[in-house]
């Protein structure tokens, strides 16, 4: 039987993608001593590895796919294949971003201030692209854990990621410019893309996990309206959206069942109540498929 070797990130996204993946269908156990991890699809064998490293794995092949951060794959160069875009992170559902930080009392204001500088970060490669790029000699070093705690004494600057940069600012550091933006990506080996049985898993992966996210910032709605109501009613609703409309028992009313934006449902629900809907329910979505 054909198996999908699949790396899942081990550390700050672990918990997140497991729980994305449940609300995907998928039920993954880890056991705390294995990096092995149980799922109820014979078709997928899962390995945790390192977000960081797994760009490198997928691109040589020891795994068929992944799931890793957009800037560890520009850090490794690696050449793969991008199945989808998944944005979601530890907390969060935005990009986050690569940033050139300093003391907020640093002299340092723009790329060429770096010259004959110190830059502790985890992202070698990036920090080194990036001097190049702005012809600048710095000595790039490798920061193990606590960026932001470095500088002014073990370092001039930094390059750490951040999605608020409220970290940085309880530090007392400044954004001085960005190096690049991520997001997680579901990648695949070149050779595993062109499998026809891989390509077809990892593209059935890829729509039920872009599924579940697409429906965390959606809702359903059901309604039931009056025949001379009904356009008033979807008058109110989205332009672009166009609901279910169905018979009831009652050949005078009708029923409406549609998918909106949660954002909206706070001053729409009032708004349809006047104008004649009944019996309005708003309910949660696990996926959504366009």
């Amino acid at each position: 039987m054909s198996v999908l070797r699949l790396a899942l990130p081990k550390g700050s996204l672990e918990e997140t993608t497991v729980e994305m993946f449940r609300r995907a269908g998928y039920k993954i156990n880890i056991n705390s001593r294995s990096y092995y991890p149980e799922i109820d699809d014979p078709e997928i064998e899962c390995m945790l590895i390192r977000a960081q490293e797994i760009a490198r794995y997928v691109e040589t092949g020891i795994m068929d796919a992944g799931l890793t951060g957009y800037d560890w794959i520009l850090e490794n160069s690696a050449d793969v294949v991008e199945i989808a875009e998944l944005v979601y992170g530890k907390v969060g559902r935005r990009p986050l971003r690569w940033v050139l930080a300093v003391p907020n009392d640093s002299p340092i204001r723009c790329a060429q201030d770096l010259e004959g500088k110190r830059i502790a970060t985890e992202a070698i490669g990036m920090t080194q692209r990036y001097l190049q790029k702005h012809q600048v000699n710095a000595k790039v070093e490798f920061s193990w854990g606590a960026t932001e705690v470095k500088p002014p004494y073990l370092a001039d600057a930094i390059v750490e990621i951040t999605e608020t940069g409220s970290s940085l600012k309880a530090n007392n550091l400044r954004i001085v410019d960005t190096l690049c933006e991520t997001t997680t990506r579901f990648i695949a080996n070149k050779e595993a893309a062109q499998d026809p049985f891989k390509r077809r898993k990892m593209e059935s992966i890829a729509l039920l996990l872009t599924a579940v996210l697409e429906a965390e910032n959606k809702v359903g709605l059901m309604l039931n309206v009056h025949q001379k109501h009904l356009q008033a009613v979807l008058d109110i609703l989205p332009a672009l959206q166009r609901p279910t409309v169905s018979s009831l028992s009652d050949p005078e009313w009708l029923s409406l069942n549609t998918v909106l934006d949660a954002n909206l449902m706070r001053d729409l629900i009032p708004a349809l109540k006047e104008a004649g809907a009944v019996g309005l329910v708003e309910y949660k979505l696990n996926k959504v498929v366009f």
